[in-house]
């Protein structure tokens, strides 16, 4: 039976809440990302597609560290503080996500943790 191995980067965002990235077997489960720079710890500044691609960055960072990468991609789930942004998202993500794309969840929400406008989670193989 797989053990279950707990995933984190040098500089990722160290919480009693959650892990970054939770690995068993051959699968790794990444939790919600925003478009915080693990480096400033701060919010990347711009637009939605500024946080969609910081966000992007660190669930890149994650699977490496874990052994794989985006082009292992399984299943990814987005959440918009508003559907207005979805096109600007999408564009980021079609050009850092490889083809084939994964199987894709994109919902609104009310509200997301530090006030950001997008947070993204994945499920990946190695």
């Amino acid at each position: 039976m797989p053990s279950r191995e707990i995933i984190s980067t040098a500089t990722g965002i160290k919480s009693p809440l959650l892990s970054q990235a939770v690995k068993y077997g051959d699968t790794i489960y990444v939790s919600g990302n925003v478009g915080m720079n693990f480096v400033t710890s701060r919010m990347a500044e711009g637009d939605i597609a500024d946080r969609t691609r910081q966000a992007l960055l660190n669930i890149e960072a994650t699977l490496r560290e874990a052994g794989s990468g985006l082009q292992n991609l399984l299943k990814v789930n987005i959440y918009l503080t508003s559907m207005q942004d979805y096109a600007a998202m999408n564009k980021v993500y079609t050009e850092m996500i490889p083809d084939p794309k994964p199987a894709r969840t994109c919902v609104a929400v009310a509200e997301l943790p530090m006030k950001t406008d997008v947070e993204i989670e994945c499920t990946a193989h190695l």
